[in-house]
């Protein structure tokens, strides 16, 4: 994970991470998590959140965090594993499966669209309530 966010400039509260992770981890009711390997090497991962949302009538999930490591992409293996993610979500009644990418991001774009996932017309608004788990 501390990887992860050091490719967008941000370092990792590794403490704050953790109790995440815990609390995720604990909960299956919150999301999953899952491994990404090549030949049983981790070589990444996904977390995948739940959220009820009444546009959908029932459980939506987030793909809140989605790495592989340099040395093994573009071998498929984001697009595999984010069809196992779409998968399982089906499997456990999830209605929608979303995911926040930058607009700049060209290569993660093409992995999420080549996973069936497309743009909307709409923006994402938010405010922070608690700090996140990085620092910019």
């Amino acid at each position: 994970m501390a990887d992860f966010y050091a490719e967008s400039g941000f370092v990792l509260d590794r403490p704050h991470a953790e109790g995440a992770f815990t609390t995720l981890l604990g909960d299956p009711r919150l999301g999953r998590v899952w491994l990404i390997e090549r030949d049983l090497e981790v070589v990444g991962y996904i977390v995948v959140t739940f959220v009820f949302a009444m546009e959908h009538g029932g459980l939506a999930a987030w793909v809140d965090d989605l790495y592989v490591e340099p040395h093994a992409r573009g071998a498929g293996l984001g697009t595999a594993a984010l069809a196992d993610v779409r998968e399982t979500c089906a499997g456990l009644g999830v209605r929608a499966l979303a995911v926040q990418v930058g607009r700049d991001n060209v290569a993660a774009q093409a992995v999420y669209r080549s996973a069936g996932m497309m743009a909307i017309d709409r923006g994402l608004m938010m405010v922070s309530l608690a700090g996140p788990v990085h620092q910019a």
